[in-house]
């Protein structure tokens, strides 16, 4: 792309983003990098429809990093329970603890030192500095780069780290040179708004892309074709035994997840291998009173769980099993639950 073809690309995503982009989402219109760090890890992974029911609430709990920095991890993990990648929410409140013991509370202003932050990539760190400061620095999540990778024609497996590289560089030579105040905030939020609304992975809008006069996929007639990535992680299954074991006055035996591993962190029903182990974990005078639940399955990223419910009636004097405790029905709807495990004991 010539140098005049790069500077017209800059402006067209400007002009677009101030006239068609989006302007109404809760987290824009500001420069407080606490909302925009926080509602870049909510997206991460996550539709816009589903982070614009939970960004309201937390940040009505965490108004700012001070607030999220002093809360309990539990009540957190609470909070985002339903969001998945709980690790974010991890990663979220370590990071808020760093930004108040090593910044003094206030946010780096350089992408550079936001990426020494826990749970901050080179693209987030990009978003705020940018975003925020007006930054001279190229984002490149997954939207952006379906955009670019068909603006540019670029057809190198992005499953290299080469060509990745390649493509950061493209990125940055792509970027506004002029009034970055005012244009690298409307810049990138327009690389977004044209990823999540125009340049979308099926059906493209190309008509009405401000890009389409110069986008080579469009010309090509090929924009499925970017971008490139071979490498596909391959899905597995695994089927578990949950312990549903309640007590008096609705309380449910839960114990935490270990970390690593799935919902590392999390308050869960007891999980097993196998419904004879999940048995064995039960006092025998018990065992007879187990009854199993319908099983159903619950769709993670790169793996399928085939979850078995098995419920149990028991005092609250007893064990139910060797890890966890009995929480009763005014706590447990405040503490971090798989969304699974949420949604049964609601329907109780």
């Amino acid at each position: 792309m010539s140098e005049c073809r790069v500077r017209d690309f800059a402006t067209q995503v400007v002009r677009w983003q101030e006239a068609h982009g989006r302007h109404d989402l809760p987290w824009q219109n500001s420069r407080d990098p606490y909302r925009v760090w926080l509602s870049e890890i909510m997206l991460q992974q996550t539709q816009v429809a589903t982070v614009l029911d939970y960004f309201p609430r937390f940040l009505a709990r965490f108004p700012d990093v001070e607030s999220l920095a002093g809360a309990a991890l539990d009540e957190v993990l609470g909070l985002w329970s339903g969001l998945g990648y709980y690790s974010r929410a991890r990663n979220l409140h370590v990071c808020a603890q760093t930004v108040m013991e090593l910044h003094g509370g206030l946010f780096p202003q350089t992408a550079l030192v936001l990426q020494t932050l826990p749970g901050i990539g080179r693209s987030t760190a990009a978003a705020i500095a940018s975003l925020c400061f007006s930054e001279r620095v190229a984002i490149l999540d997954g939207n952006v780069k379906r955009v670019l990778t068909r603006a540019l024609g670029f057809g190198g497996d992005l499953a290299s780290v080469a060509n990745e590289r390649r493509l950061w560089d493209e990125a940055t030579r792509l970027l506004p040179l002029n009034d970055l105040m005012q244009t690298m905030p409307r810049y990138t939020q327009g690389l977004m708004d044209l990823g999540a609304t125009l340049c979308t992975a099926k059906n493209p809008s190309c008509a009405v892309c401000p890009l389409a006069r110069s986008c080579v996929a469009k010309r090509l007639g090929q924009p499925h074709n970017y971008p490139v990535k071979t490498r596909k992680l391959k899905r597995s299954s695994q089927s578990i035994w949950l312990l549903w074991a309640r007590a008096e006055a609705d309380s449910v035996w839960l114990s935490q997840r270990p970390t690593p591993g799935v919902w590392a962190g999390l308050y869960c029903l007891p999980w097993f291998d196998q419904r004879e182990a999940l048995e064995e974990a039960v006092p025998e005078r018990y065992r007879a009173a187990l009854q199993d639940s319908p099983p159903f399955t619950h769709v993670l990223t790169h793996k399928d769980l085939h979850l078995h419910p098995v419920q149990v009636q028991m005092p609250c004097t007893a064990v139910a099993s060797t890890q966890g405790r009995w929480i009763n029905a005014q706590e447990w709807p405040r503490m971090g639950l798989p969304a699974p495990v949420r949604k049964l004991l609601l329907q109780g």
